[in-house]
Order: structure tokens, then sequence, then C-alpha cells
């Protein structure tokens, strides 16, 4: 009989449950290396649209938390302890670091596009995959590439000419 110190059994089976940790896990750090590059980017970023890219950073940042919350509340309720400490992000993460100093905004904004990009595509893959294992992980998934497409939009939108 399971203490109240173990964790839960997973509802699903443990071979699968590992496949999709695998899935979520790389979400879960590549959504915080996202929130992390755009602090620094909101820091650092300077020109004649700062201000309206500073707030907009404020919003998407915060996003970007939301969305990894969901997806690490997911993993602890299929049994998969989520990680998102700064070792994890640093071990999985493959995302290229945000340049240090000063940036122009529209340089920033550029850089920020291709990773929101990158991490879009690569969690839309993931969904795809995940459809065959779980459903409602697939859910989670689509709904994180729903928020990350919408935000590319913005971001894109923020500084056209």
């Amino acid at each position: 009989m399971p203490t109240s110190a173990d964790p839960p059994d997973p509802p699903l089976p443990e071979d699968v449950v590992g496949q999709i940790g695998k899935h979520l896990q790389l979400t879960l750090v590549e959504l915080v290396a996202l929130a992390l590059a755009g602090k620094q980017l909101q820091w650092n970023a300077y020109g004649r649209e700062f201000l309206s890219l500073h707030r907009h950073l404020d919003r998407v940042v915060d996003e970007w938390r939301e969305l990894g919350d969901v997806v690490a509340a997911r993993a602890a309720a299929i049994g998969i302890p989520p990680d998102g400490s700064a070792a994890a992000v640093i071990e999985l993460g493959d995302l290229a670091p945000m340049a240090v100093g000063f940036i122009e905004v529209e340089h920033a904004n550029d850089a920020l596009c291709a990773q929101l990009w990158e991490v879009t595509v690569r969690v839309r893959q993931r969904a795809e995959l995940l459809g065959e294992l779980d459903l409602v992980c697939q859910h989670v998934l689509v709904d994180v590439v729903r928020e990350l497409e919408e935000g590319l939009w913005m971001m894109r939108a923020q500084l056209s000419d």
C-alpha cells in the first residue's frame, strides 16, 4: 500500500508516461527559456519603440510563465515531476542565448520572434506525437501552440514597418 510520501501512480502505462514526460519536460524548459529571453530583452532594449516593446514583453513573459505552469501541472498530474530549474534549462534547452548587452528594439523583437517561432514549431511537432499517446496531453500542447502562435503574430505586428 503506498504511503502519503509516495508519488501518485500515473494513470497511464509507465512506458507511455516516460515518452510523454520527455515531450512535456522539453516544452517546459523552452517556455522557461523564452520567458528568460523576454526579460533579458526587456531590460536591454532601447530605441524609438522601447516603451511599446517593454510593455508588450511584460504581458508575453507572464503568458509564457502561465503556459509553463499548465504544462508542469499536466506532467505532475500523470506522475512526472516537472523540472523548471536553471540546471534543467541549461541541460535540456538548446535555444540560442540572447546576446548580452543593449540591443535596438527592432533587433530585440526580431531575435525574440525567431526564438518564439522555433519553440512554436517544436511544440506543434510534440503535440502531433502526443496524439498517439495521450489526448489530454496533446490538448495541453495544442493550447500552448495556439497561444504561442497568437503571441508570434502580435510580436511580428508589434514593430512592422
